[in-house]
């Protein structure tokens, strides 16, 4: 794995910190990952890195994929 410098690891925290934002406001239907993969697309996002992307937040428990949408995970309090 390589090691990330200091502006791509701000670059991913803005990412993800958007990502997170967007599924969350996507309401109980979910954001479609299509959807999401196609504006990230748009920035130069390859499908691999966006399927990286969105496997890690479902490993981390972030978020959760159902079919082919996202949806977000409670936080606990």
């Amino acid at each position: 794995m390589a090691t990330l410098n200091p502006q791509q690891a701000a670059a991913l925290r803005m990412i993800v910190s958007a990502v997170l934002e967007t599924i969350q406001q996507a309401g109980p239907l979910g954001a479609p990952g299509g959807h999401l993969y196609a504006a990230l697309m748009t920035r130069g996002c390859t499908l691999s890195q966006f399927e990286s992307l969105m496997g890690a937040l479902v490993r981390t428990g972030r978020v959760e994929k159902r079919g082919e949408c996202y949806h977000a995970v409670k936080v606990q309090a």
